[in-house]
């Protein structure tokens, strides 16, 4: 199949496009401004509150004069613009899709030869996310704003949590001998002024030293100081290199309390944020601790040794694959351990998984945000759709302002793709042309010339609360073009198989959840019965550990959750997932959510979903969940928690 580069077929049209696009933007841009500055975000709120001058509010009295004069001028040039962009729609293509090659180990071309579907299996890690990349003015109704400098550093927060290297915890402890699977976790704090890095509360208890292991000792300090880690991904790493941490107890296994920080130190947990007037959507320097870059990054982004780069310096040579083998040994037991009633590990994470291959997002509705967003992962991901949606008027759906803002990413190449449009949204739904995004992406190939491939579905469902039947109706259209397209693009036949299906994941906002009285329409659908949600036990009943996806907007600033760290820490208690996460509404008189605690049951509404499917696969393999995790990376751009799945495929004996 042929992927569309561009958005239309020719140079004419697209040069007819720009003409037009560059009529109507004067007037969108300021009709943008004159609406964002009447609908103030709670951070900007606050700030107003905290200006004894009232600034804020003169400028705006000031500039609205302006703004309108400007608007009116403009109009007649939007008008003609808005007339010829409309034609041009009917010529345009669903997509756009970007290639950035790379011929570097962790380029498409040599992930390919990783894999013969032979051995121990290979496991893919899949991400999703709501972004609410809107119109700024827009944005705002979800108490979130400036949409391009969103954009940019949710681009490098992604960029810089899946680029970072594995971690194996290692704990010499002289009564726990058990050793933890890679984590997502956070694990060591920032250095103090003296350069020694100290362990901090985390998910993990606080430990008497740290001991980094790798790169023939290497400090992870050293990149950090000589700007390696200032969001651009290290030249000549590979993806897979890891980094060991070994954790040192005292005697009785009981570690003793770390050091705190000194006064001048800042410490990765704590509640960050810069002066009262730096906007917290922008590129923060000191106070973001999602940004690798930053002096106060979280702990895990500040450790950067690889291991066995140089192959000496520590003891990293014979030795360091004895605990490697253990852990692999471990590992199963340990997971049984913690989670007894589960097969794979779950957490919520401070950031992106290590070694992300898939991600798919969505409400990436602005499109000069898109393309803030597409070069700020194009260093990590190679292959990226964008730009997916239809504009104007198609066959039976209404007038489209917006695109359907489905954006994917992905580290293997893209084989084939299909977009459709949603046909039956309604009020303000309908102005934008919500989909599903199908792809087929090839992960490796067998000893005997068999493609191994893998289909991801993304889709943006309805979000009127009101409107189940609607939503069902939606998925019913969802598993019908995905039967579909998986028969359009299978290449293989029963006798003479040419392909062999790794994994099929449909994952997306659904705008509905599992714990909801007004949504028992859509938790009963027959999607659920072919497709395994990880996070489920059945019908309106999650597992205990699951949390909602949804943020209360109205928190989204708070001091308590405004970093990664603190926004982690808050979701691992009952009492902070009351707190800043979304639950159903009560249609009982009494206030809001805030004054409702005690009515309040589950663990918050997750909308935001990962399925994986078992049908269709080859016969002789298995998809296993190896590890879920729901993200506070993003705290602060979005009113969602992205969510990461760990999928292994193994391989049966036949294949090998």
């Amino acid at each position: 199949m042929v992927l569309y580069t561009t958005p239309f077929p020719n140079s004419c049209l697209s040069a007819l496009h720009a003409v037009s696009w560059a009529l109507i933007f004067p007037c969108y841009w300021l009709a943008d401004r004159l609406l964002a500055s009447f609908i103030p975000t709670t951070y900007e709120k606050r700030q107003r509150a905290d200006d004894p001058c009232y600034l804020q509010l003169l400028c705006t009295v000031l500039f609205t004069p302006v703004y309108l004069a400007l608007l009116v001028a403009s109009l007649p040039f939007a008008l003609l613009g808005f007339l010829l962009w409309s034609t041009l729609q009917s010529a345009r293509r669903p997509y756009v899709y970007s290639r950035l090659e790379d011929k570097g180990p962790a380029g498409g071309a040599a992930l390919l030869s990783e894999w013969k579907g032979t051995g121990p299996g290979k496991s893919f890690c899949f991400a999703t996310a709501n972004l609410c990349l809107l119109p700024d003015s827009l944005a705002r109704l979800n108490n979130v704003f400036n949409t391009q400098a969103r954009a940019k550093e949710i681009g490098q927060r992604i960029r810089n949590g899946a680029s970072r290297p594995q971690i194996k915890i290692y704990i010499d402890s002289p009564t726990n001998t058990s050793i933890s699977a890679a984590s997502f976790s956070s694990l060591v704090s920032p250095q103090g002024s003296d350069g020694v890095a100290r362990a901090v509360p985390g998910s993990i208890k606080r430990t008497a030293s740290v001991e980094y292991k790798g790169d023939g000792g290497h400090h992870p300090s050293d990149e950090t100081a000589n700007g390696l880690a200032s969001g651009d991904p290290a030249d000549g790493g590979s993806l897979e290199d890891a980094c060991i941490v070994r954790i040192g107890g005292d005697e009785g296994g009981r570690p003793p309390e770390a050091v705190d920080p000194p006064a001048g130190g800042q410490a990765g947990n704590g509640a960050g944020g810069g002066p009262r007037g730096q906007t917290p959507n922008q590129s923060q320097r000191d106070g973001d601790s999602g940004s690798l870059g930053s002096p106060s990054a979280s702990r895990e982004s500040l450790v950067k040794a690889r291991a066995g780069a140089n192959g000496g310096g520590g003891e990293p040579g014979a030795n360091s694959k004895l605990p490697y083998k253990a852990s692999v040994a471990k590992k199963a037991a340990v997971r049984r351990r913690r989670h007894p009633d589960e097969a794979f590990d779950h957490e919520v994470s401070a950031f992106f998984p290590a070694n992300l291959d898939f991600l798919c997002l969505q409400e990436v509705f602005d499109k000069r945000a898109a393309a803030k967003l597409k070069d700020q992962l194009h260093s990590y991901f190679e292959y990226i759709l964008y730009d997916v949606g239809v504009y104007g008027c198609h066959g039976c759906c209404s007038f489209k302002c917006l695109n359907s803002g489905l954006f994917f990413a992905s580290r293997y190449p893209i084989m084939d793709v299909a977009y459709h449009c949603y046909p039956n949204g309604r009020s303000s739904d309908s102005l934008a042309s919500k989909g599903a995004l199908y792809l087929k992406v090839q992960v490796g190939n067998t000893p005997h010339d068999q493609r191994i491939v893998g289909y991801i579905s993304c889709t943006h469902l309805h979000a009127l609360p009101e409107d189940s039947d609607i939503r069902c109706e939606q998925l019913n259209m969802l598993q019908d073009w995905l039967a579909d397209f998986r028969k359009s693009t299978s290449s293989s036949s029963a006798a003479n198989p040419e392909e062999l299906v790794a994994f099929d994941v449909v994952c997306g906002d659904f705008n509905f959840d599992n714990c909801s009285s007004d949504d028992k329409l859509e938790q009963q659908h027959p999607l659920f019965t072919r497709y395994k949600d990880p996070c489920r036990l059945g019908p309106g009943e999650e597992k205990p550990w699951a949390i909602g996806t949804l943020l209360d907007k109205d928190g989204l600033y708070d001091e308590e959750v405004c970093t990664p760290d603190n926004l982690q820490k808050v979701l691992e208690s009952e009492e902070g997932r009351r707190e800043y996460l979304a639950f159903p509404t009560s249609k009982s008189p009494g206030g809001g959510q805030k004054g409702r605690k005690e009515l309040l049951k589950g663990n918050g509404r997750r909308i935001d979903y990962m399925l994986h499917g078992e049908e269709g696969l080859c016969p002789d393999w298995k998809a296993e969940v190896e590890e879920f995790s729901f993200i506070t990376q993003l705290s602060g751009l979005t009113d969602h928690l992205p969510v990461a799945m760990r999928l292994m495929v193994s391989a049966g004996e036949e294949e090998a």
